[in-house]
């Protein structure tokens, strides 16, 4: 007797009470709208996208160098070794120091006392980076404070050197 009452439910008495679930569905729309449209836009989307960013990374690893932060400190003949020379760099209103020490190497930091911005100089007889105002000492290998108020080590200045000139060409602030 249920079940009687089920099937009558789900018969259809008339055209009118039919319930048209499908009707807004065509069958163009289905075929054009499907998972393999949209993995087929999906993967055709990726690909123009990769070709799209090969020039610019062909520029990445091309060989060559951007030179816009290169700046030319001095000859490395005009440098004898145990003396510094003040340079600006990357501005000029950032002062720099050049130190060519007594073993040959050469080393560049920021010319400003990391505690209170004081000038630095570099002090022969004991071969540190000395800032005078309030006796701080950094090292000249490396430009880490050995002693006194500084807690932060110079920013770095990487160099090069081509055919006798020395040259900047970038700046570290934290360089361990």
């Amino acid at each position: 007797m249920a079940n009687d009452n089920k099937r009558k439910r789900n018969e259809k008495e008339t055209k009118s009470d039919m319930i048209h679930l499908i009707d807004n569905l065509n069958r163009a729309d289905d075929l054009k709208f499907n998972r393999r449209a949209f993995l087929k836009s999906a993967v055709g989307a990726s690909i123009t996208l990769g070709i799209a960013t090969l020039p610019f990374s062909g520029l990445a690893f091309s060989n060559n160098k951007d030179h816009s932060n290169r700046v030319e400190i001095a000859k490395l003949a005009d440098i004898p070794k145990d003396s510094a020379i003040n340079f600006n760099y990357p501005t000029d209103d950032e002062p720099a120091i050049l130190v060519h020490t007594k073993e040959g190497k050469l080393k560049a930091y920021n010319n400003k006392c990391t505690h209170l911005q004081c000038p630095v100089f570099y002090e022969k007889e004991e071969s540190v980076l000395l800032c005078p105002c309030h006796r701080g000492f950094f090292s000249v290998d490396n430009g880490h404070p050995l002693a006194g108020p500084p807690q932060r080590e110079l920013p770095l200045i990487e160099l090069e050197v081509e055919a006798g000139t020395i040259y900047a060409v970038g700046r570290q602030i934290r360089h361990g």
